[in-house]
């Protein structure tokens, strides 16, 4: 498999390549500290009808990225963590993947109207090799099973910088702390920065 998730299920879940069904455009809003912004949807994406908790808390409780990037929004959606990020490191440059090309299209529209054009909006194979991030930010697809989310992982885990950092949120009832066990038996040094409503946010070091 390639650096994208792989698509195991009908084309009506967000983690497919081509959402179906009848279009719905709309709106929600994203609040988290200083950042109060309306992000565009649509149905065939994920958190459709509103920013989920596990987003909004990454946002909240991790730390804010460096200045310098390149900084990575994985599996970004519509684009709530890449928005937050443009907005909290303006000259950083930016990237943010999905497979789902409706969820390409939202993102890239949501970066453009809060200033960020220059950021990079692609599916997960169009990134060079040689990129490396100094940070990446993720809400990873759970849904997709543990072998393919193990893939994914250890593709962009591998992408860190030196001194790169990843913050990944996960649901304790979704395998979260049999994650950080795999992270942590696999080189990446993981631990659970904070934990609330069940969601664990996992620091991510690169791999030793």
């Amino acid at each position: 498999m390639k650096a994208g998730y792989r698509q195991t299920v009908g084309d009506s879940h967000y983690y497919s390549a081509s959402p179906g069904g009848k279009r719905r455009p709309g709106t929600v809003g994203l609040r988290v500290g200083d950042l109060d912004v309306e992000l565009a949807t649509d149905r065939g994406v994920f958190a459709a009808d509103e920013v989920d908790f596990g987003t909004r808390y990454l946002l909240g409780e991790a730390p804010r990225p460096p200045q310098d990037g390149p900084l990575l929004d994985l599996g970004c959606g519509y684009g709530s963590i890449a928005v937050a990020l443009g907005q909290w490191a303006p000259q950083a440059p930016l990237w943010a993947v999905d497979v789902n090309t409706r969820a390409l299209e939202l993102c890239r529209a949501n970066l453009d109207r809060y200033g960020r054009p220059d950021a990079t909006v692609c599916h997960p194979d169009e990134v060079p090799p040689d990129v490396r991030f100094a940070a990446i930010y993720s809400n990873p697809p759970i849904r997709i099973g543990k072998a393919a989310l193990h893939e994914v992982l250890a593709n962009w885990l591998g992408r860190l910088a030196d001194e790169g950092q990843a913050y990944l949120v996960v649901n304790k009832n979704l395998g979260s702390d049999s994650l950080a066990r795999w992270l942590n038996q696999q080189g990446w040094p993981t631990t659970r920065l904070s934990s609330r409503r069940g969601y664990r946010i996992l620091e991510v070091q690169p791999q030793t």
